[in-house]
């Protein structure tokens, strides 16, 4: 089964605020299998406009992915970062090697 990504281009509006979405969303990331590969840090936007933080999340399959997207767990922390970010989000199915 292939595994799949949660792939967020973010900009946080309210950094202090932000850490409370953090916190929230971890017990979603736990309870699905989340391992994250990449959580803001340095880049580089090399077509198109850029967000200040950019993230990626690992999951064991597409299911998990979008189960931990709509769980209860998950849009508790949602509804608090649509108050303190502007972000664009997809899931996307890798491949077996």
């Amino acid at each position: 089964m292939p595994k799949a990504y949660w792939i967020a281009h973010v900009d946080v509006r309210d950094p202090e605020r932000y850490k409370d979405y953090v916190a929230t969303a971890k017990t979603a990331f736990e309870r699905f299998g989340a391992r994250f590969l990449a959580r803001g840090g340095a880049y580089q936007a090399m077509e198109g406009t850029g967000r200040g933080r950019n993230v990626v999340i690992e999951f064991p399959s597409m299911q998990a992915a979008t189960d931990c997207y709509n769980s209860v767990e998950y849009q508790a922390a949602k509804a608090i970062r649509q108050t303190v970010a502007d972000a664009e989000m997809v899931i996307v199915e890798g491949f077996e090697a």
